[in-house]
């Protein structure tokens, strides 16, 4: 049998205002805020890089991101050649699984919300064949 509270519609919940979060005062690079609440299918984290900051290349081979620009400016190196392409305030940017990706701030900071598919938890897995045993 189930609960009256297991049978409730879920409810769209505002959860923080992005740009209040990004002019709070600044602090070293990092995460800012990130989505925990229980049952969900995404991740979001915003994240903010300090003024000449970077996150080096590097590829995300299980998921895509969505990337909002939401205070600041900066770079972000796509491809292997991680070639520059700026971006601002306001930029939404996919970063499709697979793709080499890094982000530079500029002078003011860059802060940014990302969006993605929850990870998997950590799980037993069977070896595969012909590994060490």
């Amino acid at each position: 049998m189930t609960s009256e509270a297991e049978r409730a519609e879920p409810l769209p919940e505002l959860l923080y205002d992005a740009r209040a979060l990004a002019e709070q005062p600044p602090v070293p690079s990092g995460v800012l805020w990130k989505l925990t609440e229980s049952g969900r299918q995404l991740d979001a984290n915003v994240v903010r890089i300090a003024p000449g900051g970077r996150i080096a290349a590097h590829a995300e081979g299980r998921l895509d991101v969505l990337l909002l620009v939401v205070a600041g400016d900066g770079v972000l190196g796509a491809g292997p050649s991680d070639a520059p392409r700026p971006v601002g305030e306001g930029a939404l940017v996919w970063l499709p699984r697979g793709s080499t990706r890094s982000i530079s701030a500029g002078e003011r900071g860059l802060t940014y919300l990302t969006v993605h598919n929850r990870r998997p938890g950590m799980g037993i897995t069977a070896r595969p064949a012909g590994g060490p045993s």
